[in-house]
């Protein structure tokens, strides 16, 4: 199987493609993905078949539908150089390859992802900046309520 390292590094007509297969990864039919994502279901079509190239809206709205990385879209798109490191790369890293696996489910995907940020939050001192922790999608079974 290839690296995920690899998978990300697609050239920019491929993102097409990799959204295609992430929805079937995600069994969404092309018209339950338009919805999510706000998109119409004949845009979202030109878009898999590489006829059209979105917006890095559109891909936003696409990746939060999909449960995945929007950088990793943006890259595919060739809106963002692969090459452009940052801090938070390796959590990002992290994230992509939880939602990725095909092995979970998505209540699992949310408790690894909901748990893999509590510790960075733990381990992360209180003077770093929030936009450099890895976050996660929070469930609504995993919202705590203090007193």
């Amino acid at each position: 199987m290839a690296r995920l390292s690899d998978r990300v590094a697609g050239s920019v007509g491929s993102v097409g493609e990799y959204l295609a297969e992430q929805r079937r990864s995600a069994q969404l039919s092309l018209r339950q993905l338009s919805d999510l994502a706000g998109v119409s279901n004949p845009y979202l079509s030109q878009i898999e078949r590489g006829l059209r190239k979105p917006s890095a809206d559109v891909l936003q709205q696409l990746a939060k539908a999909l449960r995945i990385s929007a950088e990793t879209l943006y890259v595919r798109a060739g809106i963002l150089d692969p090459d452009d490191g940052s801090d938070s790369r390796s959590a990002s890293g992290v994230v992509d390859a939880v939602l990725l696996d095909p092995v979970l489910n998505e209540r699992q995907k949310r408790v690894l992802l909901d748990v893999y940020a509590s510790f960075v939050r733990e381990n992360t001192p209180s003077d770093e900046p929030a936009a450099a922790r890895p976050t996660a999608k929070k469930s609504p079974a995993s919202k705590r309520t203090t007193k």
